[in-house]
Formats: structure tokens, sequence, C-alpha cells
């Protein structure tokens, strides 16, 4: 993944592909397995050497002002995508270039450690997302996430006795604390309870308002209308839609199941 100089635009990918190794070679008895093993010796060894295409050369830019909504079915290929633009797959062929101040998030619960606090895993994570900050600025920032995640006396209690939503109010409050230039978000609201998923999902809006250009992965077309100015809808590992948002929703319904 490399840089981009042309500052406004701040994601770019060119005939970006990429497949996975599928391992379909299956047995469940020695029978199986020493046959097989006679009747195709290298395969037995090696296993399936099929390939699943998750993603067919996209061709995707994102400049900055843009919150580009990424929709479609399950495995259609938007997490992928969206990996490969914060550099954590390394494409088959095809380029990615990304701004340097890239925040991707994708499971709200990563650099978690159970057996520490709250408090604890707040700091922790602070650290990892915000590594410019100083002791001063993260601790002021942890104590304004805690504040507003309302965990109240359960922020100095062991991470592992939380419950899944008490889970992501402390790291959403952290997630959501402070814009950067490109912010990619895949499914973040996962967990939260209705309450809470109400008074955080304003506290996103502004922080995409005040991010460079944000990707926004997310099955909630109520969420898309609200954060977003642009669809993309992803099918087969393929950008098959790519425009305004009521058309991109209507676009997404009608691939069907």
């Amino acid at each position: 993944m490399s840089s981009i100089s042309n500052s406004n635009i701040l994601a770019k990918t060119t005939d970006l592909s990429l497949s996975f190794k599928l391992d379909h070679y299956r047995t469940d008895t020695v029978r199986d397995i020493f046959v097989n093993a006679v009747k195709s010796p290298i395969r037995a060894l090696l296993g399936s050497q099929d390939r699943l295409e998750a993603l067919k050369k996209v061709n995707f830019e994102i400049k900055r002002g843009e919150r580009v909504a990424v929709i479609g079915k399950n495995g259609a290929g938007k997490t992928t995508f969206c990996r490969c633009i914060a550099g954590m797959y390394v494409p088959d062929s095809g380029h990615v270039y990304a701004d340097e101040d890239c925040r991707s998030i994708f499971d709200s619960v990563v650099g978690i450690l159970p057996d520490l606090t709250g408090r604890e895993n707040a700091k922790l994570l602070c650290k990892f997302m915000y590594p410019s900050l100083s002791k001063q600025e993260v601790n002021e920032l942890v104590d304004e996430a805690l504040d507003f995640s309302e965990l109240n006396k359960f922020v100095d209690t062991p991470f592992k006795f939380y419950s899944k939503g008490m889970q992501t109010r402390l790291t959403l409050s952290i997630i959501s604390a402070r814009p950067c230039e490109l912010l990619i978000l895949d499914e973040i609201f996962d967990g939260a309870d209705q309450f809470f998923r109400e008074k955080v999902s304003a506290r996103v809006l502004k922080m995409i308002e005040k991010s460079g250009a944000v990707i926004f992965v997310s099955h909630s077309t109520e969420n898309v209308k609200q954060a977003c100015n642009r669809v993309v809808v992803f099918n087969h590992g393929e950008i098959v839609f790519d425009g305004d948002v009521d058309q991109g929703i209507e676009y997404y319904n009608s691939l069907g199941g």
C-alpha cells in the first residue's frame, strides 16, 4: 500500500484483485483417507487448490468530504475490500493507495485484555488508536470517554465480566472520540443496546463529519442515509453500483437473497 500525493484523494484502488485458497478436501474415516490417498496422492497431501475470488479488478476512489457507504450481501467482498485499503491484506494484483492518517475499525474489541479493568483497557485502546497523543491527552480522552459510556462503577471491574452491551459501550466510546483523515468503519454498532446505540450514533456522526473522508460498511439503511453522501454496492467481489445514496439502496434491495 502506498500513500497519495494528491491531498484531495484520500484512497484509491486500481484493478484490485484478491483471492483466497479454499480447502475442499474433507475426510471423516481412515478408509476415506486411504482411498483418497491412493486415488490422488498429491491432492491428499496438499489439499484442494481451488480459490475464491474475493475481489475482481476493483477500481475505486474516495475524495475529501465523501462519506461512502459500502453495502452488499454477506460474502460480497465489502470487508475484504476495506482491509485491503487499510493495508491488512496484500492484493494478488492491482494497486492500493491510502492516506497515511487512516484509522480502520473492524472489531470493536481488538486489543482488549479481558483480565484488565474497563479503565485499564480504555487507556490501552486509546494509546493503540491515538499513538500521537501525550500522556495528559490520553488521560483526558479516557476520562471523557468513560463518562460518555455511562458504565459508572463498572469501569474498575475486569472487562471479562462485562456483558456484550457493556463491552460495546466502552470500546465505542473510545473509538468515536476523535476524527482522522481517512476513517474506515465496519459494522461498529454490532452489540450496542438500543439506548446507547442512539447516543453513540450521534457521536459517531459528529466524528464522521469532522473526518476527511469515510468508508462506512453497514447493513443498516437508516445509518447509511444519516451518515453517507455516496453508496457503493458490492456483489460477488465487484462494484456493481457507485453513486446516489437512495438509488444505491434501491439497487442493493433489488439484488434479492
